[in-house]
Parts: structure tokens; C-alpha cells; sequence
């Protein structure tokens, strides 16, 4: 998987190149409004129970792209060749979520 899991950090390759991750403060702001949900556990919630759609998966790696220093957009993203494919990229999406709200384990 790669990156920091203590600092919430997942790894993506786009088009080849490797991606780190990170749901900050603002990154998570923008993802709750953009799946219109009412709360942070509301989004947990999805991804735990499977009621995931392929636009929450987008805009959860979008959010965490742009909260790791990604520049790109949306289109960008859509376009992008994501190693693993949408297997990988739910993955990815599932476990940066988990890892935002985790508690270091000693």
C-alpha cells in the first residue's frame, strides 16, 4: 500500500507515477460536501456497509490527492491510468478513509 498509515497516508500510481495520499482537515471538508453527506461517519459509513458509489471512490482519491499536494482535477483523475485499476483505486479509497480516523497502535 505504501505511505504513513500512523499520518493517514495511502499511495496511488497514476499513469506510472506514485501518488501520496492524505485526508486533511479541508481535503475531508470538501469530500463531505461533495458526497452530500451529513456527517464524516455518514462517509465512513458507505465505504463499511458497501453502499460505495464509483463517484464517492473518485472523490475520495480526489480529496486525498489534493490533501498529499496533487495539482490535477477531476478530468484529470478520470483520465488518469490507475495501476490496479478499480479494484486498486476502491482499495486505495477504503484505506485512506480508515487510516484518516485510526489510532496509532503501539
Amino acid at each position: 500500500m505504501g505511505g504513513n498509515p500512523f499520518a493517514g497516508e495511502a499511495v496511488l500510481v497514476l499513469d506510472g507515477e506514485r501518488h501520496l495520499l492524505k485526508l486533511t482537515l479541508g481535503a475531508l471538508a470538501e469530500l463531505e460536501m461533495a458526497m452530500e453527506a451529513d456527517s464524516i461517519v455518514a462517509m465512513v459509513a458507505r465505504f463499511e456497509t458497501g453502499a460505495f458509489s464509483a463517484r464517492d471512490v473518485v472523490r475520495l482519491l480526489l480529496a486525498g490527492l489534493r490533501g498529499g499536494g496533487w495539482r490535477g482535477d477531476a478530468a484529470r483523475l478520470l483520465e488518469a491510468d490507475i495501476e490496479g485499476g478499480p479494484v486498486e483505486a476502491t482499495r486505495v479509497a477504503a484505506s485512506l478513509l480508515g487510516r484518516a480516523f485510526a489510532l496509532p497502535q503501539a
